[in-house]
């Protein structure tokens, strides 16, 4: 597969699932301000805002109108909502081609709710259902109309990658926020049925951080998703190795399972929020990783990555 195909394809997965992702975590956070009367609205934006990867001053005044701006609205913003959905628009033009009709249709008519103003006119928190729908649309007309080739595995892995950085994001925020964060997060995740069935009704943090970042059935844990990550790239991978790895994303995103999967949970909780941003990084320099070895004769996305 051209690299250049290859690249867009891996970048749609990811800012697809950066777009709905953001919406779920300010979705929360957004309740969380209004509904929690000890909460500090400013200290809980400006926590939200270093979460999400923006740059802020000491001086800088945060409330949730800024962060509504800079974080959802803003197409000039490089953590907003609207950008992400923006650059997945472009790399689904530079891989038109290989494209269904129906997906480059639903990403399109997507993006276009941005220039026409429609995107800017809805407000919260119906705002952030009709991300989550539109990214539900995309991510199953991808998955009803493509075929399981190349750009599906780079697709799903772009995916997967970008979940389980987000989902540790969110995980980030319940962990450092004040008040009852914990169901509100869970609910963000779509999870939180699952984890009272899992659970049997018994609703702790602890339960709740080990099922979001732990649990293998559950396709927006952590665990789960880098371990689909691992298995696009050793699909892609066209000759297995007797012994260790050469793929170095495969080598980093298969050490930061393991090590989850195998640490004791009071090891991980004990420093939640340092741990998801050792996670974080963990899948930068595996996206670094995979530009390195699939995307070299690719033309240059400067503008990508923002989060990554």
């Amino acid at each position: 597969m051209l690299s250049r195909i290859a690249e867009s394809m891996f970048w749609i997965g990811r800012y697809v699932e950066r777009a709905e992702d953001t919406a779920r975590i300010l979705d929360v956070q957004t309740q969380l301000i209004l509904e929690e009367s000890g909460i500090d609205e400013r200290e809980t934006c400006r926590m939200l805002m270093s979460i999400m990867g923006a740059d802020l001053e000491p001086e800088d005044e945060v409330d949730v109108t800024t962060v509504l701006r800079q974080l959802a609205y803003n197409p000039d913003s490089p953590t907003s909502i609207a950008t992400a959905l923006g650059a997945a628009r472009e790399s689904a033009r530079r891989a038109r081609e290989t494209l269904s009709v129906p997906m480059w249709e639903a990403i399109n008519t997507t993006y276009r709710a941005i220039p026409s103003g429609q995107f800017r006119a809805t407000r919260p928190p119906m705002v952030f259902q009709w991300v989550r729908e539109r990214a539900a649309l995309i991510n199953g007309t991808a998955d009803a109309t493509m075929t399981r080739d190349e750009g599906w595995q780079f697709l799903m892995l772009g995916r997967c990658i970008e979940r389980a950085d987000m989902t540790s994001r969110l995980v980030a925020t319940a962990a450092v926020s004040t008040g009852s964060p914990w169901t509100s997060t869970l609910r963000a995740c779509g999870a939180y049925e699952a984890f009272l069935r899992t659970y049997r009704g018994l609703e702790t943090d602890r339960a709740a951080a080990e099922f979001l970042l732990l649990d293998r059935l559950f396709p927006r844990s952590v665990v789960f998703s880098l371990n689909r990550a691992e298995q696009c790239v050793d699909n892609l991978e066209s000759q297995g190795q007797r012994a260790g790895f050469q793929n170095e994303a495969q080598r980093l995103l298969g050490r930061t399972r393991a090590e989850l999967e195998y640490r004791s949970l009071s090891d991980v909780l004990a420093d939640l929020p340092h741990e998801m941003e050792r996670l974080q990084r963990t899948c930068a320099l595996a996206t670094d990783a995979i530009t390195r070895r699939y995307f070299a004769g690719a033309e240059s996305l400067t503008w990508q990555g923002v989060l990554a």
